[in-house]
C-alpha cells in the first residue's frame, strides 16, 4: 500500500504506513467507438462495460485523481480532498469534488449517494472494499505498482482511465508532452555537464519521535525518470516487493556517500519533512558528506511521487533547476 503512506496532516501518522503506484499495461483492454458499448479489464481480471464514456468518475487514489484532471474529467468524488490539493498541485482541481473519505477507507455511503457512472480504484484498496464499491457501481481496479517499468504502468493506467471515458486523444496528448519533456530534461542535464550525477531521492516522516526515511530505488516511478534523465541511482537499499521503495533510518544514509540528495516535502504536513525538521539538529545528518558539501536539495512542493505525467513533468523541472544551479 505504497501510495499509503504520505497523507496530508489531517490524516496524522497513522496513515502513513507503507504503501504507493506485471505488465506494462493492465489486462487487456478495448473500447468501441466513442459514444458507443466500451470494455475494458482491470488489474484483478475483473471486466468493466459501461454503455459509453464514463461522465461521472469516482477516484479512491491520487494518481487516478491526477489522470482525470489531466484527461479533463472533473471527479465527482475523491478521497481525501485535502491531502490531494496538499501533495499534488502539478494538476489541480478544477471543481469542488465530493470528499469521500481516506484513500484506503473510503465511505461506501458517500460513493453511493454519488452514483457514478465508475469507480476507478487500485490494489492498494483491500478486497473487501473493492467488493462493497463493485455493488454501488463499475469499478475499474487498477494495479498500484509495477517495479518492472513503471513509467510503462503509469501511461497504461492513463490509457485504460481515458479508454473509460472518452479521452484516449487528449491521453495521446498527454504521453507525447512527457516524453517531450524527459528527452529536454536529459539534454539540459547533459549540457549542465550532469550526466551520470548520482543522485538520490527520498522522502521521509516521523511517527512517535521516529524518523524513517524512504529511499526511491530504480524500480520506483520516481527512479525510472531520473533513469531516463541520465542520472545515477545510488541506493543499494533492498525495496519493498513491487513498488521500488525501501525503508532506512539516518544511520542507512552513511552508505550512500557524496551524492546529491533531494526531497519533496510539505509545510502543510510537518511530520512529513524530517530533514529540515527533527534531522535538523542530528548529528549523524550534519555528518553526511551532502549534507556538509550543501548538495541536500528541497524540491518544490506538491508534486505527487507516485502521480502521473503533470506531476512527472513537474519533477522533471524541479530535478534540472536543482542540479544546474
Amino acid at each position: 500500500m505504497r501510495r499509503l503512506l504520505l497523507t496530508a496532516a489531517a490524516a496524522t501518522a497513522a496513515a502513513l504506513a507503507l504503501s504507493a503506484c506485471g505488465t506494462t499495461q493492465p489486462a487487456a483492454d478495448q473500447s468501441k467507438k466513442s459514444g458507443g458499448h466500451i470494455t475494458l479489464t482491470g488489474a484483478s481480471g475483473t471486466k468493466v462495460e459501461l454503455d459509453g464514456p464514463a461522465k461521472k468518475v469516482v477516484g479512491t487514489e491520487w494518481n487516478v485523481v491526477e489522470h482525470l484532471v489531466s484527461l479533463g474529467v472533473a471527479p465527482a468524488g475523491v478521497a481525501d480532498v485535502k491531502g490531494y490539493k496538499t501533495w499534488d498541485r502539478a494538476a489541480p482541481l478544477k471543481n469542488e469534488p465530493k470528499d469521500i473519505g481516506l484513500r484506503g477507507e473510503p465511505s461506501m455511503d458517500t460513493v453511493a449517494a454519488l452514483a457514478p457512472d465508475l469507480i476507478v480504484a487500485t490494489s492498494d484498496l483491500p478486497k473487501a472494499a473493492l467488493t462493497q464499491l463493485r455493488k454501488i457501481a463499475p469499478v475499474l481496479d487498477l494495479k498500484s505498482a509495477d517495479d518492472t517499468d513503471p513509467i510503462g504502468q503509469m501511461t497504461g493506467e492513463l490509457d485504460l482511465i481515458a479508454k473509460a471515458t472518452g479521452t484516449t486523444e487528449q491521453a495521446a496528448k498527454l504521453k507525447k508532452g512527457f516524453e517531450a519533456k524527459l528527452a529536454e530534461g536529459r539534454r539540459e542535464l547533459e549540457k549542465a555537464g550532469r550526466k551520470g550525477t548520482k543522485f538520490a531521492f527520498a522522502d521521509g516522516y516521523v511517527t512517535g519521535g521516529q524518523v524513517t526515511i524512504r529511499p526511491y530505488t530504480r524500480g520506483s516511478l520516481l527512479g525510472a525518470v531520473n533513469d531516463r534523465l541520465g542520472l545515477e541511482n545510488p541506493w543499494k537499499v533492498k525495496a519493498e516487493p513491487g513498488s521500488g521503495l525501501a525503508k532506512t533510518d539516518v544511520e542507512g544514509l552513511t552508505k550512500l556517500g557524496d551524492v546529491e540528495f533531494a526531497y519533496i516535502g510539505s509545510d502543510d504536513d510537518k511530520g512529513a519533512t524530517p530533514f529540515t525538521g527533527v534531522l535538523a539538529d542530528n548529528a549523524v545528518w550534519k555528518s553526511l558528506p551532502f549534507v556538509k558539501g550543501g548538495k541536500v536539495h528541497r524540491l518544490p512542493d506538491g508534486v505527487w511521487m507516485f502521480g502521473g505525467t503533470a506531476s512527472m513533468e513537474s519533477y522533471v523541472d524541479s530535478v534540472v533547476a536543482a542540479l544546474k544551479k
